[in-house]
């Protein structure tokens, strides 16, 4: 009797034990995927975990479905860090599976009902049944949700059942493969006009058809100038006929078309640049890292703005190369890596693959399989935070640029990960090295550094030594009182833009908020629309004229007038980043004007698009959100305004202050990365506000200092570990109850580390009521004993049956 243990990738705790043949068992390796029945009628891909004979104590074992694939497509280091993953995250190894895998490696089942055969009666159905049944006439097949279309209502199997019973239909359950590799169709002449004669007859024939004539004459040009195989488009373009045309020889065997298979993502360019050479403060850096890699798995690299830290990377990245090892490139954000693509691959080739969520299932699989098979196209991998479940064989380098960055964390759904503490790890199984990057770096590694867990180099000069942008605090409540402020500019700001648009140079304003204003408010009742699902006001966007909630997606018209007493006064409170377009549009009506938020950069290209028209001097005054902090390098930005910097620091949570020194330190950094010296505006009602006073003088070391001390007093992290336990439900009072009985039951064993439970800022989002309960870890306390006793507490709460349909979320290092 053979087994074999599979992962099933569904939010359970347990791995599945299934029956398998002799012959299967020899042939079935760890990390190959099978599909496998489970539970009454679903079909999973499971993925092969291990080969055994022992026997299920608990229940009988199924036989698996099919075997998919013919060798391993997860090897054994990534099966490893899968494991780290679901004991640190406290989450399942489904959860990972479901979030390593791209989604055209997870098949699903989908049940597929047809009609039955032969001649049938239909009085004895019912109508709800006929209704099926006659759209079933018209079709050939349906699936479940297309029946709950037709008789509209969610729960249609007990109909499904009787049309069976009656044998008016057919079930089959039909199991698809998602991934399609990409075929090029390409023609050639058919082989029996290899001899000159032939040809010759077959041109004579075709006289009397000119542009079948031209098609032939043109791919005999297109293959003598090329030498290669020739694609119907190119074929298409040249004869400029149509692909009818095309189709017409290849009917009549004078052509044979033929199709071979490509990666959709293909880098055209040549690998023409070396890497740039490093100055002295680099080349200080770079040897400096290498000696503490002898020491140190990890390196902190703390550079300021515009020192060049790329370049150092680069250099690292050809000494690993040179090794035969692979490297991984992390980047928090999309918009980073367009920029990054083309300066890598000019220096590497294209042996730089590119990994994130705007890129197709099918892309992904392809670059997936690229790193399995340890092609020379994916020797360097640059990547957001999912690039860490790829399947590298021998990684050399793993490289966290920017790696105080929040986006590295995934908050929903499970794991909930962070991919610079994952990659980490990852890179500790594969004997590799990491190096951490950044300007700002997050309390968390500089505390770590401190400690001398890490390694620590400093890179604190600009590259060509461009002096650090001059940072000026204006003050909001003075201009207000004395009348200076043209809607949301300073006459202080508008001086500094007309100054640098003159010059000819390109302005960053940056405000956190997206949409036209947070808050409408009716004039005459006080009352502002809020969200029906969530607990909060909804947002104006002008470009679409509607209210949007930015937490569940809901959105309906701009009312015309109030809801409460009709009145057709409306005015809007706060602003964001369109408001700020619109008014930098009517002050400065010569000059091109732009955004970059999440609104503008939803397509797979959005973020290429607007960084390259600032690039090419296309946009003279660009607004945007957060996702202008993050590492971009515009040669001719001169000044910076930060619209408002108060929004940020007032934020309830212990990481505010922390943030905002680093969103406004980033941003900054965009400032005057050549000769001239940028400027820097922060408009702010609390100028003395000590983060600001940081922020003007650079001071990172200060801002460390005061805010470790808040965290040793207040027992956050990195001093303390942390646990967020977060508890939803619909019913309020549900949640309140289950939220107490948990809190009181884990301050039976943690005492004072317990805070909650308490409701979030924003306590119900998608009509969903949240509740939060945070369990602080000192350092001495064990952190899996402390695990355990949650998860036991958990398995408890559920036992309860009031509590079963309440939601828990538990987040290892929320932050």
């Amino acid at each position: 009797m053979y087994f074999i243990d599979v992962i099933i990738p569904i939010p359970l705790q347990k791995l599945f034990t299934y029956r398998v043949t002799h012959a299967e068992a020899e042939f079935l390796k760890t990390g190959m995927r099978v599909s496998v029945s489970f539970g009454k009628s679903k079909i999973y891909t499971a993925l092969v975990f291990s080969v055994h004979n022992k026997v299920p104590l608990t229940y009988e074992a199924k036989d698996i479905e099919q075997i998919l694939d013919e060798v391993p497509i997860v090897n054994t280091k990534q099966l490893k860090i899968w494991e780290w993953i679901a004991n640190y995250y406290m989450c399942t190894l489904g959860d990972v599976m479901r979030a390593a895998l791209p989604n055209a490696f997870i098949l699903e089942s989908e049940t597929i009902i047809k009609g039955g055969n032969g001649v049938f009666d239909e009085s004895v159905l019912k109508d709800d049944e006929f209704l099926i049944y006659e759209a079933l006439q018209h079709q050939s097949s349906l699936k479940i949700h297309d029946i709950s279309n037709i008789l509209d209502k969610k729960t249609v199997l007990p109909v499904i059942k009787r049309l069976l019973e009656k044998e008016a239909i057919v079930v089959e359950e039909e199991v698809y493969e998602k991934y399609k590799p990409k075929l090029v169709r390409y023609v050639k002449m058919h082989s029996k006009f290899s001899s000159e004669k032939a040809l010759h007859d077959l041109l004579d024939g075709l006289n009397r058809a000119p542009k079948q004539s031209k098609v032939v004459l043109s791919l005999f040009s297109i293959s003598s100038k090329t030498k290669k195989p020739v694609k119907v488009s190119d074929l298409v373009k040249q004869s400029d006929t149509s692909s009818a045309i095309i189709k017409t020889l290849i009917d009549k065997e004078i052509l044979e078309e033929y199709f071979i298979q490509t990666d959709r993502v293909v880098y055209s360019g040549e690998d023409t640049e070396t890497s740039k050479l490093l100055n002295t403060y680099q080349q200080t850096a770079l040897s400096k890292i290498k000696s503490l890699f002898n020491t140190y798995n990890t390196v902190l690299l703390h550079g300021v703005t515009s020192s060049g830290k790329t370049e150092v990377y680069a250099k690292l990245i050809e000494d690993t190369l040179k090794q035969d090892k692979q490297v991984l490139y992390l980047l928090p954000e999309i918009a980073l890596t367009a920029q990054l693509i083309t300066r890598l691959q000019n220096y590497f080739g294209e042996q730089v693959a590119v990994f994130h969520s705007k890129y197709s299932t099918h892309e992904r699989v392809e670059v997936w399989n690229n790193v399995l098979n340890n092609e020379r196209k994916a020797q360097v991998v640059l990547g957001a935070r999912s690039s860490i479940f790829l399947p590298f064989h021998n990684l050399g380098l793993v490289i966290v640029d920017e790696e105080h960055e929040q986006s590295y964390k995934q908050f929903d759904p499970a794991p909930r990960y962070h991919a610079r503490d994952a990659a980490i790890v990852l890179a500790n199984m594969h004997g590799a090295k990491v190096l951490l990057g950044s300007a700002t770096p997050s309390l968390e590694s500089y505390y770590n550094a401190k400690q001398e867990k890490y390694g620590f180099v400093e890179l604190l000069y600009r590259y060509n030594n461009v002096l650090m942008p001059d940072i000026e605090l204006v003050d909001i409540k003075d201009k207000l009182k004395k009348k200076r402020m043209k809607g949301h500019f300073s006459d202080r700001l508008i001086a500094e833009m007309n100054e640098t648009l003159t010059e000819g140079y390109q302005i960053i304003l940056f405000q956190n908020r997206r949409g036209f204003s947070p808050v409408i408010e009716c004039v005459t009742c006080g009352h502002a629309p809020q969200c029906p699902n969530c607990d909060v006001s909804l947002t104006y966007h002008q470009y679409r004229h509607q209210l949007r909630c930015h937490y569940c997606g809901y959105n309906t018209a701009m009312h015309k007038t109030c809801e409460a007493c009709g009145s057709p006064e409306m005015d809007s409170k706060g602003f964001g980043t369109e408001q700020i377009e619109e008014e930098a549009k009517l002050l400065f009506s010569d000059y091109k004007v732009a955004r970059m938020d999440l609104d503008t950069t939803r397509g797979k290209h959005g973020y290429e698009k607007i960084i390259t028209a600032l690039e090419q001097q296309e946009i003279d005054i660009l607004i945007g959100t957060q996702m202008l902090t993050k590492g971009l390098d515009f040669r001719n930005v001169k000044l910076v305004g930060i619209m408002n910097a108060d929004n940020m620091l007032n934020f309830p949570d212990f990481r505010a202050h922390e943030r905002s020194f680093q969103l406004m330190v980033q941003v900054s950094g965009r400032a005057g990365r050549t000769e001239e010296r940028g400027k820097v505006l922060v408009q702010t009602y609390n100028p003395n506000h000590n983060i600001l006073q940081q922020v003007s003088t650079n001071n990172y070391g200060e801002m460390y200092k005061e805010q470790m001390n808040d965290r040793y007093n207040f027992k956050y992290p990195p001093i303390y570990k942390q646990i967020k336990i977060t508890l939803k439900h619909k019913d309020y009072n549900r949640v309140e109850t289950a939220s107490i009985w948990y809190a009181k039951s884990v301050r039976q064993l943690f005492g004072d580390f317990v805070l909650g439970p308490e409701a979030p800022p924003v306590a119900r989002i998608r009509n969903q009521f949240h509740k939060n309960i945070l369990v602080k870890i000192p350092k001495k306390q064990s952190l899996s004993k402390t695990k355990e006793a949650i998860i036991k507490i958990n398995n408890s709460f559920f036992s309860i049956k009031d509590f079963r349909s309440v939601k828990v979320v538990l987040n290892v290092d929320n932050f």
